[in-house]
């Protein structure tokens, strides 16, 4: 095994931790248990510990008014595409490569879904709001400006995200640039360097 797999398998994770963040929406999908909730619910449910009936099933509304299950499955694809690359680049070349990576996926997608992760932020829910506050918030989003306000965020969000991606990656390339000029033992360490990849790639 490519001993980069361990980066690639922590990296996913820490391609889904942002998700937990993302106020979540109540979904009728999933296998039930005996008690009428899902797997995943009954999880959250023990995580909690003892959430009030009433106080949970508001979050859920409050959850599902803020439309966010589809922004969590969206944000699985993107972190999806994200992380695939780096999943081939931790394997051997080869004609299989392709086809374990999609089997992957495929398996990945299968046990990781927007469900289990909307349901594990009904505990932090109930830890940081008040049952008050839910409803205030309820009240909120259900009035013209909180509708608005649901759509708007997401989209500043991720052009925000893109924005401060790309200024990262151009502060990045001038640090790197002036450190390559105030160091020229350095620049030339770099510079052999390459050629020596370049040569063993060959």
């Amino acid at each position: 095994m490519n001993r980069r797999w361990p980066l690639v398998a922590f990296l996913i994770g820490c391609e889904a931790l942002p998700l937990y963040a993302q106020p979540p929406a109540a979904s009728a999908g999933g296998a039930r248990s005996s008690g009428g909730q899902t797997g995943s619910e009954s999880q959250a449910s023990s995580l909690a510990g003892k959430i009030d009936a009433a106080k949970e099933a508001d979050i859920r509304r409050l959850l599902d008014l803020v439309g966010t299950k589809a922004l969590v499955e969206q944000s699985l694809e993107t972190m999806a595409k994200s992380v695939r690359p780096l999943v081939a680049s931790s394997l051997p070349p080869g004609d299989y490569r392709e086809k374990l990576v999609d089997l992957f996926f495929e398996k990945f997608k299968s046990k990781l879904y927007a469900q289990q992760l909307l349901d594990l932020a009904i505990p932090s829910y109930d830890k940081n709001f008040s049952h008050e506050e839910i409803l205030g918030l309820i009240r909120f989003y259900e009035t013209p400006l909180g509708r608005k306000t649901a759509k708007i965020l997401p989209v500043l969000a991720a052009d925000l995200q893109d924005k401060g991606r790309k200024l990262g990656e151009e502060v990045g390339r001038q640090s790197m640039l002036q450190v390559l000029a105030e160091h020229p033992d350095l620049a030339q360490a770099l510079t052999d360097a390459q050629k020596l990849a370049s040569q063993a790639n060959k």
